[in-house]
């Protein structure tokens, strides 16, 4: 099962979220696709690195748990394939020659169902290549969120988090159970200037916060909103540019 906001925005995240593709295309270098090989890319959303890779030569095939963001992508790349699937219930057997996956398996809640169905869908050798959140992420952004929330009447607004950030010890022993071998890890900060100025933050927080606009009373939102630059401000706003503190964590295994 995927934890995801009611409804995805396609274009909201096309024209203020570019970041989320253009950091990811670290990534490929790392996936190293070869013609006529087949890959996979869970959580595709609008299909931007899907297309970089088929560039390759590559056969792919982009999944995502989101009906609108897969129409963006079909409607993006009309000559690749795209399909609404969960990663948590793929029926793919030995199939593919590399698994990607960028900016989205900390939206999992059973992170061991993703990686036993990543792990059976790859060839022999097959490889598994990913950035995620890491262990630290967000660490300044969700204390600003969760001081909003209480504030504003929430309780406990940790328990809210539908996110996974694990560290790269938790991640790795999780990936080599299900038998693949790491080779390569690397947690990092990665400080990533939102668009949009002064209103970044906001626009943020309607993509991916709603975690916690969907926890707080019809009313509340414009508060919330207000309340959370005010407390991230010191730590995240310089300068006219909001910068959020991601960390992630980046790894490469290959199926045994």
């Amino acid at each position: 099962m995927v934890s995801q906001p009611a409804a995805w925005n396609p274009e909201l995240y096309q024209s203020s979220h570019s970041f989320v593709w253009q950091y990811g295309r670290d990534l490929l270098a790392l996936l190293d696709a070869q013609p006529g090989e087949r890959i996979l890319d869970v959580g595709c959303g609008t299909g931007q690195l899907t297309a970089e890779i088929a560039r390759s030569g590559a056969e792919v095939m982009g999944i995502d748990t989101s009906s609108a963001m897969v129409a963006a992508a079909r409607q993006n790349s009309p000559q690749l394939r795209f399909e609404v699937a969960d990663v948590t219930a793929l029926a793919f057997e030995s199939e593919f020659d590399a698994v990607v996956s960028n900016a989205a398996l900390h939206w999992v809640c059973d992170q061991q169902a993703a990686i036993a169905c990543i792990a059976r869908a790859l060839k022999p050798r097959g490889r598994f290549v990913f950035e995620m959140g890491g262990h630290g992420n967000l660490h300044n952004l969700l204390d600003a969120i969760y001081r909003a929330l209480r504030q504003i009447g929430a309780v406990n607004p940790e328990h809210l988090l539908p996110w996974s950030f694990p560290t790269v010890g938790e991640y790795a022993s999780l990936i080599e159970a299900n038998g693949l071998e790491v080779n390569f890890a690397v947690l990092f900060d990665r400080p990533t200037p939102l668009e949009g100025g002064e209103r970044g933050l906001r626009s943020w927080l309607k993509m991916f916060g709603g975690f916690a606009m969907n926890a707080i009373a019809q009313g509340q939102s414009d508060e919330f909103l207000r309340l959370t630059q005010q407390f991230a401000a010191p730590a995240l706003f310089h300068d006219g540019v909001w910068t959020i503190d991601y960390r992630r964590l980046r790894m490469v295994a290959v199926k045994l």
